[in-house]
């Protein structure tokens, strides 16, 4: 059992750099959780929580949800994450940013719609 969610530590969720920024936002978790729980299949968080220096050395804005905490790249085992983002896209009442991409699905919780990628 994870200490934030069923499946998920915060540990999951932590800045790669090693700089132990893990304040993610409690909605995030719980999308996460629900996918996993949805697709019944392992998720892997491939990005958290970012520190401004780690997510610089990715090439982001400084702006990204990814440095407030409030974002997550989201990989489901087994699923395409079409399917991952279509899910989220079907589910009522969802507000924030779906990027679609061929290895992985982001989801933020920014208070507005913001849609990206073909897949």
């Amino acid at each position: 059992m994870g200490d934030i969610a069923q499946h998920f530590d915060r540990v999951n969720f932590e800045c790669h750099c090693g700089c132990g920024y893990d304040d993610v936002d409690p909605r995030v978790v719980r999308i996460v959780e629900d996918v996993r729980m949805h697709f019944n299949s392992p998720t892997v968080i491939n990005s958290g929580c970012r520190c401004l220096a780690w997510n610089r050395k990715q090439g982001s804005k400084d702006t990204s949800q990814h440095v407030m905490g409030k974002a997550a790249d989201i990989a489901v085992k087994g699923v395409a994450p079409k399917d991952v983002a279509d899910y989220l896209e079907s589910k009522e009442g969802f507000i924030g940013g779906l990027g679609r991409y061929n290895n992985f699905t982001h989801v933020d919780v920014r208070n507005k719609n913001a849609r990206w990628g073909k897949n």
